[in-house]
C-alpha cells in the first residue's frame, strides 16, 4: 500500500463514518471497483482510531462533562449512562456476527440492496417525524432504541450514522440532536472495536508501518471536518440530499455489475 492509497482510505473512512452513507460499504465498493486493498487488521486499527480521535476532540467538552461525573450536571450524568448502555446491543451483535458478515455481505450487490433497503428509514423520519425534541429530553427506552439500531450497522451497507440519525428522527428529536447523540453513541462502539483489534494485531505480532500514520491523520482530520459540517447543514438542511445519493450509488453499482 502506498501513502496515496492510505490517504484516500483514510479521507473515505473518515468522511463517510459520520454520514449516513455507510462507511463500510464505501471501503467495500473502493476494494472492489478501484482496486484499493487495505493494509489488512493493523490499517483498520488505525483507520478507526483516528475517526475515534475526531470524536473526541470535537465533543471533548461534552466528554469532560460527562466523565467529571462527581460535578456534573444530571444531565450529563445521565447521558453518559445511557450511552454506556446503549453501546451493549452493538457490542454483542458485532462480537458475535463480525465472522458471518464479512463471509456472506461483502458482496457490492448486497451492499447496493442495503444502500437502498436502509435509505427507507431515513426518507419516513423526514416525512412523518415531528423533530421537535432536543438531546437533553432523551429516555433511557429512547436511548437503547437507538442502540439497536446501531447493531444493524454490522452489515455494510447500513451506515451506523445513518440509522441510529434515522431512529433518533422517527423517536422525535431534532435532526442536529439527532446527529449529536449518534456521533457521542459512536465513541464507545468505534472504541471496543479498536480495542478488541488491537487485541488480535498484538497477538499475531504485525509490524506497524509508517503508512498506517497517514490513514489515522487522514482518517482523523476527514472525521473532524465531516462531524462539524454536518451539525451545522442540519440545522437548516434535511437528510434528503443523502438519500439521493444512496439510491444513486446503488443505482450505479447494480448497473455496473449487470454490464460486468
Amino acid at each position: 500500500m502506498t501513502h496515496t492509497e492510505a490517504l484516500a482510505l483514510g479521507i473515505l473512512q473518515g468522511a463517510t463514518e459520520f454520514l449516513p452513507v455507510s462507511s463500510s460499504g464505501h471501503l467495500v465498493l473502493a476494494e472492489h471497483f478501484a482496486r484499493v486493498q487495505g493494509a489488512g487488521l493493523a490499517f483498520d486499527v488505525f483507520l478507526h482510531l483516528g475517526t475515534l480521535l475526531a470524536v473526541l476532540i470535537y465533543f471533548r467538552k461534552d466528554w469532560w462533562a460527562m466523565f467529571t461525573f462527581w460535578r456534573a450536571e444530571k444531565t450529563y450524568r445521565k447521558l453518559l449512562i445511557y450511552i454506556l448502555l446503549a453501546t451493549v446491543p452493538g457490542a454483542l451483535v458485532g462480537f458475535l456476527g463480525e465472522d458471518l458478515v464479512a463471509r456472506h455481505f461483502r458482496d457490492p450487490v448486497r451492499v447496493a440492496y442495503l444502500l437502498i433497503l436502509m435509505s427507507f428509514p431515513l426518507l419516513v423520519a423526514e416525512l412523518l417525524s415531528p423533530k421537535n425534541k432536543e438531546l437533553q429530553e432523551i429516555s433511557l427506552l429512547q436511548a437503547l432504541l437507538i442502540g439497536c439500531a446501531q447493531a444493524l450497522a454490522i452489515f455494510p451497507g447500513t451506515s451506523r450514522s445513518g440509522i441510529t440519525m434515522a431512529t433518533g428522527l422517527l423517536l422525535g428529536f431534532r435532526r442536529e440532536a439527532a446527529a449529536r447523540f449518534s456521533f457521542l453513541l459512536s465513541a464507545p462502539i468505534i472504541a471496543g472495536a479498536g480495542a478488541y483489534e488491537t487485541l488480535k494485531l498484538v497477538q499475531n505480532g504485525e509490524p506497524l508501518l509508517p503508512v498506517y500514520w497517514t490513514g489515522f491523520l487522514a482518517a482523523f482530520g476527514a472525521g473532524f471536518l465531516v462531524i462539524a459540517w454536518l451539525l451545522h447543514f442540519l440545522r437548516r438542511h434535511t437528510f434528503y440530499p443523502f438519500i439521493v445519493y444512496r439510491l444513486f450509488l446503488a443505482g450505479a453499482i447494480i448497473g455496473l455489475k449487470w454490464l460486468g
